[in-house]
């Protein structure tokens, strides 16, 4: 089978590889850039313990495939904090005890990443616990944490929808 090279940005750093065109983005991430935070669960797309960020949008990387990744941005659950510190959702997610297994943590981390930047650009991102419950549904966690996951995920939305909100009063 035929390689080839793909150029892809990864949590801020270039990143170049050769790689058959059938692999998927979460084993390049996994395999071949040692970012094993990124987990596969069901390798269909169904459970989002494989979600990343491309280009700002959340994707399951078990389904998209590397080459697809080629000359764009790819943001990984290591990739949202600086060394040994925290990012806001993953704080407020550990206040609310919202990790039992960890297994599924970081796609939640990543899911609730995504609305959070959408909060923090005045993007819309859901208000409720329904909302977000709606939101998150895309996401399995085989523990059923999922009240203490809603909590922490409320928390880190509404901090970024009032320091967003705080920015654009600031702004005028």
């Amino acid at each position: 089978m035929s390689h080839r090279e793909i150029t892809v940005t990864v949590n801020g750093a270039v990143r170049t590889a050769t790689v058959e065109p059938r692999r998927t983005l979460a084993d390049f991430l996994r395999q071949d850039l040692g970012l094993t935070a990124t987990h596969l669960g069901c390798e269909h797309g169904v459970c989002g313990a494989c979600t990343v960020l491309l280009d700002g949008d959340t994707v399951r990387s078990c389904l998209a495939l590397a080459v697809h990744a080629d000359g764009h941005e790819v943001t990984t659950v290591e990739g949202i904090a600086e060394p040994g510190e925290m990012h806001p959702v993953q704080s407020a997610l550990w206040e609310s005890g919202a990790f039992q297994c960890g297994f599924c943590t970081p796609g939640f981390v990543m899911t609730i990443y995504g609305l959070e930047q959408d909060a923090r650009a005045g993007r819309p991102c859901p208000r409720s616990r329904t909302e977000i419950r709606e939101e998150l549904s895309g996401n399995i966690c085989r523990c059923s944490g999922y009240q203490a996951i809603v909590d922490g995920a409320e928390a880190a939305l509404t901090a970024a929808t009032a320091t967003a909100t705080t920015t654009t009063e600031g702004a005028r």
